[in-house]
């Protein structure tokens, strides 16, 4: 078992008590992980998401971002109605542990699409008051080149498709190890 397969259970657990109103008990995580980790849980059920939320930077210990990033996906993503009990069984959940961000340095907006690696490199995209941050599986999940992979990003974050290709545009990637349940 992976070390990061430990969280799934905290995950469920975290929703499970939001529900139950007991208290959560931590103990056997909080030595474990007490790194300060980007971590973002996904939900989905049916194959389709039901919510995702997560930190991009480790502001938090893992344990805690892991417990809040859980109940924040279920209740508190705002392009989804709140979780309802009868759900949780039929949700499947997805932890990713991200990496720091690092700044793509190009000459040329054009060479991006040369040094994204689809299927490893998480996206993050900041223009102006704009930021937009795409998880590495994503891309893959829905058959994305580089290319396409940078025009979502875009839209995520509010912009027109092509701002990538501007250069005032920043791109950054990340990596995740990425745990889910079965």
């Amino acid at each position: 078992m992976r070390e990061y397969d430990q969280l799934l259970k905290l995950a469920r657990a975290a929703i499970e008590t939001a529900f139950t109103k007991k208290r959560l008990d931590t103990t056997a995580y909080e030595q474990a992980f007490s790194e300060q980790r980007g971590v973002f849980v996904t939900l989905t059920k049916e194959g389709e998401l039901r919510g995702c939320i997560g930190f991009l930077t480790g502001a938090m210990p893992l344990w805690k971002g892991v417990v809040t990033a859980a109940r924040a996906a279920a209740f508190d993503d705002p392009r989804f109605p709140a979780l309802d009990p009868e759900e949780l069984g039929s949700i499947r959940i997805e932890v990713s542990v991200l990496t720091e961000p690092t700044l793509l340095t190009v000459k040329t907006p054009a060479e991006y699409v040369k040094k994204i690696n689809v299927g490893r490199d998480g996206l993050i995209i900041k223009h102006g008051f704009h930021q937009g941050l795409l998880l590495p599986q994503v891309a893959v999940e829905y058959g994305w080149n580089a290319e396409t992979f940078l025009e979502h990003l875009c839209l995520k974050a509010g912009l027109p498709r092509d701002a990538w290709r501007e250069p005032k545009t920043r791109i950054e990637t990340f990596h995740a190890e990425i745990v889910d349940e079965p």
